[in-house]
This record gives structure tokens, C-alpha cells and sequence, in this order.
């Protein structure tokens, strides 16, 4: 036995597991009167969030909610959201954050797939979530979320359901001593996150506490985040549990400023009331606040930084963000890899380059996280890397800590994806000469729209189901506001007279509004001799 192996062992004094439970615990002993949420006038210090953290922790209990129970929630980026995210895992529980822009059918699948324990939901949601549990053998307990500061009231769903009120039953446990206990293996789940895939239903992707914990702090050394941030949530909870930043900030002791709706004019006005340093979001909401500042003349006088992924960011727009003020760091990563695992890390030759030329560099993907391992570009077929000249294209392929540990009860898409101890993102890219990725397309249709993933089969499939269609291709156009859109091209039926206005109602009686074609094209679909569609002509059709 080595000298090294021998009375030098792993013990509690030398060994903690790895938790962003303990961001939480840290901020609130050594900085219990800094401010952690505000919304609107609503403001919560670290003691007193801490408390309702513990409290949500254990109302959950009560309800018998123990270690990998599933906690599903389902809310806009409100303080309930952020409280979500420590409370769930503080009872042992995994807590599930759904897309509120899924409709009724796809939510039903996730509770059933995740066996949600408890469904924790927005009463502005209450008719589509009246909807998703239906039909459902275990049903979860419902707790509804009545947002005050928003002017909302008990829904009639709840009212006649006699649903538990969330703030109601977190007060019953508000008075008690915080318990502050790690996960016994950092291996264990933290969280579950549904992606959407290009055939069947979602894919729930399961989060380790070690993994959001790196990920937390690789936010703060890629971003250089300092300590007491005030961080502005117009990038859903949601995706990717906040690209793991409601766990960022709060190692950071900083301020979560909470934001219902993002939209342009409200986001200044956050900026500039809350004293805005950091935000992130897809490039649609750097149009956003780019447009309102550009075009009101206002003059933003605080330094912001802002971290953008979702889909390459215009060049234009990147422009139009650094002539307000606001400095853009890229990222890329999937929900796979708990948001961000790849930035595009700057050069300090790039900043005598010209506006034009610094846009561009900045508009490519990157290298990895320091906290993730490695990246590379495969041919998919030889699984051998592509040559680093910027123009052969590729799979993206990684690795690292920051990688998911896999897909709920799906055995055969885990093994596929991490086939020769590679995660396969299905993304296509090129691998330039300094080791810098750039993605070009997308292996599996998928079409990213204001920062969401659509599948493009999914669409065809609701078309399909219209009698009059005989062939349809689903393509993604350029769209100015949301990066991208589904543009439809339809065959139809000998006779048929049925219009783009139609076949849109029709689109939306069966998907999410965001799914939804922005442009129908009718048109006699090309295929090969076998009868696939020629995806690749459709998308000239476009150009």
C-alpha cells in the first residue's frame, strides 16, 4: 500500500459533499441582512428568505415528501420560483421545473413520466394545469401560488377544488428552527428537467447536486462575478433551472430582482429601479432592450453585463448592445449539461479588432468551462475529430462534471448518448484553428425560437393530423425578434382550398402558441426516390 493510502483517509473533517444547498446556508450566517429577492417593492433579506426556504423544506415533509420524491413546479420567475429551488432539495427531494408554455397534454406527460409528489403552480396557470392533471393514477397534492404583488386571486379551479394555498401552508412552518442538512452523496438528484426531443414525448433529464454546484461556480469565474451582484431573472427558472444562476447569485450573496414578464420597456425600468449588474437571456431579449434603449434615448448609467445563449446572437444585435453600455458574454450549452458549459472566452488581441470583426468572434460558441472537461468536433459517422479549419462541419461532442448523470427511465437513450464516454449534443459546428466551436446547424431539426426549443417533427406531426395535408416539411426561417421560427411547407390535398389562417387555428388546437408556424408555404414537397423529404431544398426556398 502506497505511503499516500495508508492513515490519510476520506473523514467529515477533510470531506463535504458538494451542494448548492450551501451557497444558501453560507449567505444567510455571514450576510443575514443582505438583500436576496426583490419584486417590485418586495424585498426579502438572506435570514428571512432562508426561513421560508426551510419552511417550504418542511411543509414538504409533512406531506411525506422525502428523498427523490418528485416536486413539480410550475411558475414565472416570482420569489416562490427561487424559494423553489433550495426548499425542494432541502427536504431530499428533486424538484422539477416545467416550461409554462407547454401545453396541457405535454404537462400531463411530464407529472406522469417524473411521479410528481407535489405540483406546485401559478393560479394564473390554473386552466391548463385543471387540464394536466387529468387522468393522472397518483395524482399530486396541488398547491397553488397566489401572486400578490402581480394582483392575483385564489383561481375558481382552486376555490372549487379547495386546493391548499402555498402561502397559507408555508406559514404554518415559518416559526421553526432551520435545519441545514447536505445530501449524504453529491451524486444524488437535485433536479429534473424536461428537453424537448425530435420524436415522442420530452426526455427528462436528471441533475446531480456535485454538477449544479460546479456549475454555479463556473458562472461566477466565466462571468468574473463579484460579490453582492444585483441580478435581474428575465431568463425563465425554468430553462435549465436558470442555467443554475438562482444557485450563482446566491453564492455570490447577491440580489435575485425577481421580473413576472420580460419585455422590453419593463426590463429598463428594472434596470435602472433595481440597479441592475447582471442578466442573461437568448438573444430575442437583447433585441428587446436594445430596441427600448435605442429608441427612447435612454442612457443607461450603471455597467451591465449580460449573458446570452439559446441560438448564435446576430452580429447586428451584439453590435447594438455594446453601443448602449452593455457588455455581452456568448455562451452555449444545453439542458444536458445544465445550461452553459462552453463560453466564448475573449482575447485581449481581439480588442483592436474592428466592431464588425470583434462581433463575429464573439458570435461563435468557444471552448469549455473551466469546471467542464473537454469539447471536441466529430465526423458522426467515423466518430474521429473534424480538422480545426473553421469549415468542415462536425457533431459537437462533451464531457466533463457538468454533464447530466442521464435520461429518466430511458436506458437506451442514455447508453446513445454517452456512447465512447462522449455526451453526443446533436448540434453541428466547425472547430476553428485556435479551438474556438461555432455551431451551424442543428443534427435534429430542432428550431430554437426566443430561447426555446422546438421540434420541427412535432410540428409536421400536428400538421399530419389535418385531413387536407398530404406532405409537410417544417424548416426554421430567420426572424429578427425570435432568432428563429417554423416556416410550414405544405402539400395538399387534389382540391383543397385550405388557407394559411386555417391551418394556424388548426396548429394551435393541438401545440404550445410557440410552436406554431409563423409562415405557411404551399407547395409540392420535394423528396428522394424513397419518399424522405428533402429538408435542404426547403430550406433554399427560404433563403
Amino acid at each position: 500500500m502506497s505511503i499516500y493510502e495508508t492513515n490519510l483517509d476520506q473523514n467529515l473533517a477533510n470531506y463535504t459533499v458538494l451542494s448548492p444547498l450551501s451557497f444558501l446556508e453560507r449567505s444567510r450566517k455571514t450576510f443575514p441582512d443582505q438583500i436576496a429577492i426583490e419584486y417590485e417593492d418586495y424585498k426579502l433579506t438572506y435570514k428571512q428568505a432562508a426561513k421560508r426556504c426551510n419552511a417550504l423544506s418542511e411543509l414538504l415533509k409533512s406531506y411525506n415528501v422525502s428523498k427523490n420524491d418528485t416536486v413539480a413546479v410550475m411558475l414565472p420567475n416570482i420569489p416562490e420560483m427561487w424559494e423553489c429551488h433550495f426548499g425542494i432539495p432541502m427536504a431530499g427531494a428533486v424538484l422539477n421545473a416545467i416550461n409554462t408554455r407547454l401545453d396541457y397534454n405535454t404537462i400531463n406527460f411530464i407529472l406522469g413520466h417524473g411521479e410528481a409528489k407535489v405540483f406546485i403552480y401559478d393560479s394564473s396557470y390554473s386552466d391548463i394545469v385543471e387540464k394536466a392533471v387529468q387522468n393522472i393514477e397518483n395524482k399530486p397534492i396541488l398547491l397553488e401560488v397566489v401572486d400578490q404583488v402581480a394582483g392575483l386571486k385564489n383561481s375558481e379551479f382552486a376555490e372549487s377544488q379547495k386546493i391548499l394555498n402555498y402561502e397559507n401552508e408555508l406559514n404554518k412552518f415559518s416559526d421553526l428552527e432551520i435545519i441545514y442538512q447536505l445530501p449524504k452523496n453529491e451524486w444524488d438528484a437535485i433536479a429534473l428537467n424536461y428537453t424537448s426531443g425530435t420524436t415522442g414525448n420530452p426526455k427528462g433529464v436528471v441533475y446531480h447536486h456535485r454538477g449544479a454546484y460546479l456549475n454555479a461556480i463556473g458562472n461566477t469565474l466565466v462571468w468574473e462575478m463579484p460579490m453582492f451582484p444585483k441580478y435581474l431573472w428575465t431568463l425563465p427558472m425554468f430553462h435549465c433551472n436558470g442555467w443554475c444562476f438562482p444557485w450563482t447569485v446566491t453564492e455570490r450573496a447577491g440580489t435575485h430582482v425577481c421580473l413576472r414578464q420580460p419585455a422590453g420597456e419593463l426590463i429598463v425600468n428594472a434596470l435602472i429601479k433595481h440597479k441592475v449588474s447582471h442578466l442573461s437571456g437568448a438573444p430575442i431579449i437583447m433585441q428587446m432592450i436594445a430596441d427600448h434603449l435605442i429608441s427612447n434615448n435612454i442612457d443607461l448609467t450603471q455597467e451591465i453585463k449580460m449573458m446570452t445563449a439559446g441560438a448564435p446572437p446576430p452580429e447586428a444585435v451584439l453590435g447594438k448592445m455594446k453601443s448602449c453600455g452593455i457588455d455581452v458574454i456568448h455562451v452555449y450549452g444545453l439542458t444536458e449539461t445544465y445550461g452553459p458549459s462552453v463560453v466564448c472566452a475573449w482575447k485581449t488581441e481581439w480588442n483592436n479588432l474592428s466592431p464588425d470583426e470583434q462581433a463575429k468572434m464573439k458570435a461563435r460558441q468557444g471552448v469549455p468551462y473551466s469546471v467542464q472537461e473537454d469539447i471536441k468536433i466529430v465526423d458522426p459517422k467515423t466518430l474521429k475529430n473534424v480538422p480545426q479549419d473553421g469549415e468542415t462541419i462536425g457533431e459537437v461532442f462533451t464531457r466533463g462534471n457538468i454533464t447530466m448523470r442521464g435520461y429518466l427511465k430511458n436506458e437506451k437513450a442514455t447508453k446513445e448518448s454517452f456512447e465512447d464516454g462522449w455526451f453526443h449534443t446533436g448540434d453541428l459546428g466547425v472547430w476553428h484553428e485556435d479551438g474556438y466551436i461555432q455551431l451551424k446547424d442543428r443534427s435534429k431539426d430542432i428550431i430554437i425560437s426566443g430561447g426555446e426549443n422546438i421540434s420541427s417533427i412535432e410540428v409536421e406531426d400536428a400538421l399530419y393530423k389535418h385531413p387536407d395535408v398530404v406532405a409537410v416539411g417544417v424548416v426554421a426561417k430567420h426572424d429578427e425578434k425570435w432568432g428563429e421560427t417554423p416556416c410550414a411547407f405544405v402539400e395538399l390535398r387534389e382540391g383543397s382550398k385550405v388557407t394559411s389562417d386555417e391551418l394556424k387555428i388548426h396548429c394551435k388546437n393541438i401545440l404550445a402558441g410557440f410552436k406554431v408556424p409563423s409562415e405557411f408555404q404551399f407547395i409540392e414537397i420535394p423528396k428522394t426516390s424513397t419518399g424522405k423529404i428533402q429538408k435542404f431544398k426547403l430550406r433554399e426556398l427560404i433563403k
